[in-house]
């Protein structure tokens, strides 16, 4: 008698019950990347300009599409927003806060991320989250995240070469990621160290499991091989390509389409990784839709604001840290001359050419016949190494945005010298960098970031500055012998002034600037 009255009294369903969470969700997505802008515009432009990081276009419509493909499984499950899972973004804030003064892009992008995370949770409650937890998580492919690893797999790329060569009975000379066999010499160079198959191979791997698995440890199981194989396949390439050279008699002739064979390659290993993993596929086995919740009032729009709120506020404090930061930092002025044109006669740029807004100089010198522009910008003594970083990127960016990037520290007597010489190809490119910190010539590495860390709160009398030397010839239409002849041109140019170090370490003291 009372099921009647029930049905005739419970509220009409209008779409599935999580949809009051979304405008809460978009909303607070929209505010954590306008507060997080400087991250996302980062992100953005690595993914434009790395062919490692292409792929990070699609992973929001592959998790809308995973979403979409769970729609029978989440129609049910009512929102219940958890205004307490907040606290989980208090050691996000601290991360990403350390992260910042650290000068790690990578680690404040991986904070915002998780910050994202901790607002689906804080508006769609623990039952809620947990059923779309996969699709979510698979955000953090948004992160332009693994350069730290290139020079590891190098050595192994290298390492399975020595090994491959050994076995092969192909006689080689290995000296560091050089390979000299009798027909030739190749180089183990970042594009061949195989991370963007690496991380192309775990976004297809989490991609797969997530459609094809539902068993936690078979998920796993394609995961672990999908980063195991590409790393073991991307040897046994860089092998095959010098065993090539060695057949046809030519290291020219085998290096020529690498990268073409390398696509091809990588397409034959992820096929591979299909055919293994389809035996054990659950995905047409049937789903039991968790249980809904019990009935209760819609979610109304109030709470899922009050939790966005909540989780926003969180996450602003660093940034509003940051900027307090930088405006007592202050603007320094870039010195307007540079002792490094020893010997040379030197050519003022025009006007046009000084770059007003970023502080940076330039200079146009000749020497021995050779012409060389060199470039340079100075920061505040407050400034992080991410401020510093970014400088660096940008005064090198069309180096970055060629293929086959090959780079060398400056060799010195009984050691090498903190200039990198970066040389790429398609477009041709040569470009010297080097940083001072504290007024000495320094390699980027962590110590460096923790340098900069410390001198930002406590300031420094040395101001950071990030100095360039590149070949002034026609890139636009330069041949590989000219690229090569930049190259070595740059490295004499350095090799020949050893003063420069101190020189420019000088120039960085400004008085009273620590204080």
């Amino acid at each position: 008698m009372n099921a009647p009255v029930l049905a005739q009294t419970a509220p009409a369903r209008t779409g599935p019950a999580w949809q009051p969470a979304v405008m809460p969700i978009a909303v607070g997505a929209l505010l954590l990347c306008l507060l997080f802008n400087q991250d996302v515009t980062v992100a953005v432009q690595t993914w434009i300009d790395s062919t490692a990081y292409n792929h990070c276009f699609l992973v929001i419509p592959i998790a809308a599409y995973l979403l979409w493909e769970r729609k029978a499984e989440l129609a049910n499950l009512a929102p219940d927003p958890m205004p307490a899972a907040v606290v989980l973004g208090i050691p996000v804030a601290l991360v990403w806060l350390a992260a910042e003064r650290l000068g790690v892009m990578e680690g404040r992008q991986l904070a915002v991320v998780t910050f994202l995370q901790v607002l689906f949770l804080a508006v769609l409650g623990r039952r809620l989250y947990w059923a779309a937890c996969g699709p979510l998580l698979y955000l953090y492919f948004l992160v332009p995240f693994g350069d730290f690893l290139t020079p590891k797999l190098q050595d192994v790329t290298t390492w399975f070469i020595r090994h491959g060569l050994d076995i092969l009975h192909i006689p080689a000379y290995i000296d560091g990621y050089v390979i000299e066999i009798p027909q030739g010499t190749f180089f183990v160079a970042e594009a061949c160290a195989g991370l963007r198959f690496l991380i192309a191979s775990i976004a297809f791997g989490c991609l797969y499991a997530l459609m094809m698995y539902r068993s936690p440890v078979r998920r796993g199981v394609f995961i672990l091989a999908s980063i195991i194989v590409p790393i073991i396949a991307n040897g046994f390439r860089g092998l095959g390509i010098v065993a090539l050279g060695y057949v046809l008699g030519s290291a020219q002739a085998a290096a020529t389409d690498h990268v073409l064979y390398g696509w091809m390659f990588f397409s034959i290993v992820i096929l591979m990784l299909i055919a293994l993993g389809l035996p054990f596929r659950e995905d047409t086995l049937p789903v039991e839709p968790p249980t809904p919740a019990l009935p209760g009032p819609p979610m109304s729009p109030g709470r899922g604001l009050s939790a966005v709120a909540l989780v926003v506020g969180l996450a602003a404090i660093g940034p509003i840290l940051t900027l307090a930061l930088a405006q007592a930092a202050g603007a320094v002025t870039t010195p307007a001359n540079l002792p490094v044109a020893e010997g040379c006669s030197t050519v003022p740029p025009p006007p046009a050419a000084a770059v007003a807004v970023t502080q940076q100089q330039t200079l146009h010198v000749v020497c021995a016949g050779e012409a060389y522009d060199i470039a340079w910008q100075a920061l505040s003594p407050h400034a992080t190494a991410g401020r510093l970083m970014a400088v660096r990127r940008r005064m090198i960016r069309p180096v970055l945005a060629g293929e086959d990037l090959t780079q060398a520290w400056l060799p010195a007597d009984g050691g090498t010298r903190p200039w990198l010489i970066m040389q790429a190809d398609d477009p041709a490119y040569v470009v010297a960098v080097a940083v001072w910190v504290n007024g000495v010539a320094t390699r980027p590495g962590l110590g460096m970031r923790m340098r900069m860390a410390i001198d930002s709160l406590m300031g420094t009398n040395h101001m950071p500055m990030v100095v360039t030397v590149t070949p002034a010839i026609a890139w636009e239409s330069a041949n590989r012998a000219q690229t090569l002849a930049a190259a070595a041109g740059v490295r004499g140019f350095l090799q020949d002034r050893p003063g420069i170090d101190d020189a420019v370490g000088a120039l960085t003291a400004v008085q009273g600037a620590g204080q």
